[in-house]
């Protein structure tokens, strides 16, 4: 049974008021992989009673008020992904599909969604406690670069006037927010959950041991400062060794709480073991489909958590780094219960994560001391700590896909193609390329040059080369023709029109023409933002060269699809600048020829 929406799903459900009523930026998919259906169904299974709201009309207040007033308060969200990111491509043009709504369609969330949500709720429920979360709320929980103003935001709890923030993979915080306002404690006084960020204005309500980070206004009118306030909160993002942060602003002060611990084996199994419908509501059937159940409806979640550490992603601020995972015993059970559904056609889209094949905990020191501050698991080289092994995870492939009913389970969450490399047992590689996927592999070097893949945190172009190389050597032994997708990024931080060019070259060589190009996108939370808005590089505190101006992007996006007549201008402008006019000609090695 779905969970209420309606004040008629009140009524048969003898439910006079509900305990919360969940504001989300989605369309209302009641399935593991979305978050909104997760923290509901948490909550139910402590007794909370949940209502949902789904994209209400911000001019509406009707929609707001359809479930009346909540007993303990509203939670809100954007909803699986960051509104701006969802609106927006990285050029700031609207986009025209919108994924997470009915029939696709754009337009049915506010820019800003979990500002503009919380801030409607409180104008109709001036006295209702409102909690936000979710992946925008917790990549803007302090001071933070927007890159679609173009200016340095103030914490997102004072913006959305919400009571209180929690961030990361909230379920075991959010249940704890519960307990304590079913309590009957004010919001006002609970400051003291792990997970949370609170504002205050009670200095006694400052926990002794905080780290000051730079004040707003001092972010503000120094980049530097900025950059040096960053790598404060990059290096208090584990659950062991962090320590509260405060950061203070004109009226208020903001206080992050270090993370909540990681969720147990057990835990995990127990919540993706809760009563999913696994699907939209029916509601959806007459106002059009949800695109985005298509590929996660025959796909299971097994991990969360990443120590892939790369500069432009924000899951280790989100989700952190260390691995949680589920059981095979779990999986299987999932995997079965999949099988049993009408639409389903025998292949299971992915068995994964963030990173399919990171299933284990990174090491066995984690457990005590947390990750480490100053080093990352896959830098250039491998901690010699690192546990390199797909012994687990391979199991638990090799056992789903020879359940009843099953042709083909794939891997499509993408993989660490280094991590694959430093495992010494090569079974799963072989494995992979003989059952797991789908005609093509999608990997992510995101760039060829060392000079770029230093500032990403990416391993050298070297092991990528041996990694394609072995890739291709299995698919002529298992008699397969199946290609790699490499995604890559142009314009990073880093990268000069020296770079680009380098990357067009390997193009060249590799006989490969992307389609699709992704210039990177500064989204919130993450370290090559952090290069992007201050032109530092927070690790070093070393100047980075950044590509901002819009012709200069455009050049590098070019190269990459330079075979492309539409971009023959701005390749043949890039190569004057670059003084490589070597490649413009006729022979093997030229990416163009000459003008007419």
């Amino acid at each position: 049974m779905f969970l209420p929406i309606s004040k008629e799903d009140l009524i048969e459900r003898n439910i006079e008021s509900l305990d919360f009523i969940f504001i989300s930026g989605d369309a209302y998919v009641d399935h593991p992989s979305f978050g909104i259906a997760i923290i509901s169904r948490m909550l139910e299974s402590y007794g909370f009673t949940v209502g949902i709201i789904a994209q209400p009309n911000i001019n509406n207040n009707a929609d707001f008020k359809e479930l009346g007033t909540p007993k303990l308060g509203f939670l809100v969200s954007s909803g699986n992904i960051d509104s701006m990111v969802n609106h927006y491509s990285v050029s700031k043009r609207r986009r025209t599909k919108d994924m997470y709504s009915p029939g696709g369609k754009m337009g049915l969330r506010p820019d800003y969604a979990t500002i503009r949500y919380s801030q409607k709720v409180r104008e109709l429920f001036p006295n209702s406690n409102i909690i936000i979360g979710g992946i925008e709320a917790s990549l803007r929980r302090l001071a933070h670069y927007d890159y679609w103003k173009n200016n340095v935001r103030k914490s997102i709890l004072i913006d959305s006037k919400a009571d209180l923030l929690v961030y990361g993979m909230s379920e075991l915080s959010i249940v704890e927010v519960a307990e304590y306002l079913k309590s009957g404690l004010d919001i006002k006084d609970i400051i003291f959950i792990k997970g949370t960020v609170y504002k205050t204005r009670n200095k006694d309500y400052i926990p002794s041991n905080a780290i000051k980070l730079p004040t707003y206004d001092n972010i503000l009118a120094d980049k530097k400062t900025y950059a040096k306030s960053f790598m404060i909160k990059h290096d208090n993002t584990d659950y062991i060794s962090a320590k509260p942060l405060l950061e203070k602003y004109k009226n208020h002060f903001i206080i992050q709480n270090p993370p909540n611990r990681p969720i147990t084996r057990e835990e995990m199994d127990n919540i993706y073991s809760l009563p999913f419908e696994r699907n939209y509501h029916p509601i959806y059937q007459k106002l059009g489909h949800i695109p985005a159940i298509d590929e996660v409806k025959f796909s299971i979640i097994s991990n969360r958590g990443c120590y892939g550490g790369c500069s432009f992603c924000a899951l280790t601020y989100h989700q952190g780094r260390i691995i949680q995972s589920r059981s095979k015993d779990s999986i299987v059970k999932e995997a079965i219960k999949i099988t049993n559904d009408k639409d389903f056609k025998g292949y299971i889209h992915d068995i994964g994560g963030p990173t399919a094949n990171f299933y284990d905990e990174a090491c066995d020191k984690q457990a005590k001391h947390g990750v480490c501050v100053n080093k990352q698991c896959l830098e250039d080289k491998p901690c010699p700590l690192l546990k390199v092994s797909h012994s687990n995870y391979l199991s638990i492939l090799r056992e789903v896909r020879e359940l009843p009913k099953i042709k083909k389970v794939f891997v499509r969450s993408g993989i660490r193609y280094d991590y694959v490399m430093y495992d010494k047992n090569k079974e799963f590689f072989n494995e992979l390329v003989e059952y797991h996927v789908s005609g093509q592999l999608k990997v992510a070097p995101e760039h060829i040059s060392d000079v770029v893949l230093q500032k990403m945190n990416k391993p050298k172009r070297e092991l990528y080369d041996s990694f394609v190389k072995r890739y291709y050597e299995l698919n002529k032994k298992y008699g397969k023709d199946q290609y790699l997708v490499p995604y890559l990024i142009s314009s990073h931080p880093g990268s000069t029109l020296k770079e680009a060019i380098e990357l067009a070259c390997y193009i060249r060589d590799l006989k490969y023409y992307p389609e699709q190009v992704q210039d990177f996108y500064p989204t919130p939370g993450t370290m090559s933002t952090c290069m992007f808005y201050t032109g530092l590089d927070p690790r070093t505190m070393e100047k980075v060269y950044v590509p901002i101006k819009k012709e200069d992007k455009a050049m590098q996006r070019a190269l990459i699809q330079y075979r492309n007549p539409k971009n023959y201008n701005l390749v043949y402008k890039a190569l004057t600048l670059a003084h490589r006019t070597d490649l413009i000609g006729f022979s093997r090695h030229c990416l163009i020829k000459p003008r007419p």
